[in-house]
């Protein structure tokens, strides 16, 4: 048993043998996987965080087989029972896996040219690619010598990565004018010690930096600075950069390198949604985004909206969703980085964007009392974390700045929005919106900020609906009916094959039926049940946006009437956290200048559609403005500038909350939102004039 190197308050009995250090179970990350320890094979720190805890430990006996990957060329030897994501990782190949290896996201599919594999079912592929040799290499178990190929549809995400990282500097250009990192970097020239000049290698660092502006009173230096610093000063002639976090009341020396191999210092802005989660990968010279990733959150399967999570969590799975939403960053930061052809290693500055609940799950903080009146958090202000304590792939000394959140059901994430969208530094009466599983909302302008949450549920992103699916390729985003025949015709993400149908869709359709006489406003259909369109299935009626055979998969894409009922219940919540909100200060929509729709459907949600289904109020259609993902883009602006890193915390700090959960007003206007598009026509006179 020895103390944790990280933790010194605990005690455990992992030993990196190694680096001859500690490590309790928070902290359980094998530090150098990529590079050759004798030890490793008796390793149980390397064998935890990179095997399944269910994995039984021993010697295999398995025959070893080879695994040639094209295009390239890519040898690998793995054992027998192997699967094809494991074999691709040993090849260091990046595979979209977003699930976790569960096999229900269908991200990472390769093509088996030759050899045998054993292959479960899976509803993720078509007739067409099981045809073509297509397996999904986490399901995919090696039985056989193979040459397996990577589709070119993979292969195209390298560039996209890219491209989304040019597109987003074009948007984000220019909203921050000075660069500002957490850990900052010095290059120094040292003075050599003399018989006359006899301090020690740490003070004659701390004495130049002292002399470029750095202050050193408050400053520390770690056990493992202290250990490589005698050589590191040395190797290049006393030339050498230092790397210096910068905490609330305090600096650390985390680094020292000789000069002359300095890497391109990265940044890493996350955005983590519960339904899904981005990744930024920033030069933190230029401030240019170099490659951008998105992907499902793991965590989806242990629920779709937060208080899912929370009891999940309950269940002794604190550990798990950390665990899972650890993958799903790191999965994705590896996408960005592969493009890039970087190393984690590289990334020195981090922010984590994201709401209160999806935070504490990450950290491994318990927070079943945010579900438990009076509803609060562990913590809403975080301090500067460094990544080799939580488990995220970047530099162990990585500093992270966690986006600070006023309350358990409004977090960081719509703090990062009110930052980036600036609202709240002009005159003018706002109104704030980031529709997502929870559905926050802000009012507000320079003089106040008062802020809620209405439990939206996870529909607009696909969740709880029999074919919902978020904005990813094959999600029909658009959709009109034909006013005859009821007819779908439609658009998808990419223009592929419709595999189901995305947030901004179901407004659309909803809206559809509702004008084209297929809905009632009460939100049943008025079409017999005999129309070419309807179905049944289990008893309830549906309506068929695509037939199967059209498609080449084995059911028709179809909308039920529980469908129906979730969207509206969705809508109805946010619209009364709109009226409410308003109504506590004694004002209503007349009076607010603007309306900012945030979140990531809303690109392509149509406001005209929106407000005939009763989800935005009805008000002059040029107050309404598109700004995006304002969670990604307010952590991108704290991970470049203390600044904006000091302004979130103002924010958090002035935002009043508003809580929903016991107050009558909310309640009542939910019961009275619950139809299309209101139960008050008077509160949508131009869509009352069309029915």
């Amino acid at each position: 048993m020895g103390k944790c190197t990280n933790h010194s308050d605990i005690e455990t009995s992992y030993l990196c043998m190694k680096h001859n250090i500690y490590l309790c179970d928070e902290c359980l990350e094998c530090r150098d996987p990529d590079i050759y320890c004798k030890f490793r094979s008796s390793c149980p720190i390397h064998f935890i965080s990179t095997k399944d805890f269910e994995s039984e430990p021993g010697k295999s006996t398995a025959k070893e087989l080879s695994i040639v990957f094209q295009p390239g060329d890519i040898k690998v030897t793995v054992q027998e029972g192997d699967n094809l994501l494991e074999a691709s990782q040993k090849a260091n190949l990046y595979i979209n896996a977003s699930c976790n290896g569960k096999g229900s996201c269908g991200k990472c599919k390769l093509i088996v040219e030759s050899g045998a594999v054993e292959h479960k079912k899976n509803a993720m592929l078509t007739r067409k690619e099981i045809e073509k040799g297509y397996v999904l290499a986490c399901q995919a178990k090696i039985l056989d010598n193979l040459s397996v190929i990577i589709p070119e549809e993979t292969l195209e995400k390298k560039l996209k990565t890219i491209g989304m990282g040019k597109e987003a500097t074009k948007k984000l250009e220019g909203l921050v004018s000075q660069i500002d990192p957490m850990v900052k970097k010095y290059t120094l020239q040292l003075e050599p010690p003399t018989l006359e000049d006899t301090v020690s290698d740490l003070d004659r660092l701390k004495r130049q930096l002292n002399q470029n502006g750095c202050d050193i009173h408050i400053m520390s230096t770690g056990i493992r600075v202290m250990r490589q610093l005698s050589e590191s000063v040395r190797e290049n002639d006393w030339n050498v950069t230092a790397s210096v976090l910068q905490k609330k009341c305090s600096s650390e020396i985390v680094a020292v390198t000789s000069a002359d191999q300095e890497k391109r210092s990265l940044g890493m802005a996350v955005d983590l949604g519960t339904t899904s989660i981005v990744v930024y990968i920033v030069d933190m010279l230029t401030g240019d985004v170099l490659s951008a990733a998105s992907g499902h959150n793991s965590q989806a399967a242990c629920g779709d909206d937060v208080i899912n999570r929370i009891v999940c969590s309950e269940k002794d799975g604190v550990k798990k969703l950390k665990k899972m939403a650890l993958s799903t960053i790191n999965n994705l930061c590896l996408r960005a980085l592969e493009s890039l052809s970087e190393s984690h290693k590289n990334i020195e500055n981090i922010v984590i964007s994201g709401n209160t609940t999806m935070i504490h799950l990450l950290l491994g903080i318990q927070a079943k009392y945010i579900r438990r009146e009076p509803y609060i958090p562990t913590i809403s202000e975080f301090p500067i974390i460094k990544a080799g304590h939580i488990g995220l792939k970047a530099a162990h000394y990585a500093g992270i700045f966690v986006m600070p959140g006023p309350a358990s059901y409004v977090g960081g994430d719509i703090v990062s929005g009110v930052l980036y969208t600036g609202f709240c530094k002009e005159s003018d009466l706002t109104l704030f919106i980031d529709v997502g599983t929870n559905g926050e909302i802000v009012l507000g302008n320079n003089e106040f900020l008062m802020t809620a949450a209405c439990s939206a549920g996870p529909a607009f992103e696909g969740g709880g609906i029999r074919w919902g699916m978020r904005a990813e390729s094959g999600a029909i985003e658009k959709i009109t009916l034909d006013p005859e025949t009821f007819k779908p015709e439609y658009n998808t993400v990419d223009n592929k094959a419709a595999r189901g149908i995305c947030g901004s869709g179901m407004i659309d359709l909803l809206s559809e039926m509702l004008f084209k006489g297929v809905l009632g406003q009460d939100g049943r259909f008025r079409i017999d049940e005999e129309h070419p369109r309807m179905t049944v299935i289990n008893e309830e009626p549906a309506f068929i946006l695509e037939f199967a055979d059209a498609i080449d998969i084995e059911e028709d894409i179809i909308f039920t009437e529980s469908d129906i009922k979730s969207l509206i219940l969705s809508k109805a919540a946010v619209y009364a956290g709109f009226s409410v909100l308003l109504e506590e200060i004694g004002m209503d929509f007349s009076m607010v200048s603007q309306m900012i729709i945030t979140g990531g459907f809303g690109q392509y949600l149509d406001i005209e559609k929106a407000v005939t289904i009763g989800l935005l109020p009805d008000m002059e259609r040029e107050k309404f403005k598109y700004m995006g993902n304002s969670s990604i883009a307010g952590a991108y602006m704290a991970l470049l500038s203390n600044d904006h890193r000091q302004q979130a915390i103002e924010i958090s700090n002035t935002m009043t909350y508003i809580d929903f959960s016991s107050n009558t007003k909310f309640m009542d206007e939910f019961t009275r939102a619950q139809f299309l598009p209101h139960t008050e026509s008077k509160l949508f006179p131009s869509v009352t004039q069309f029915n």
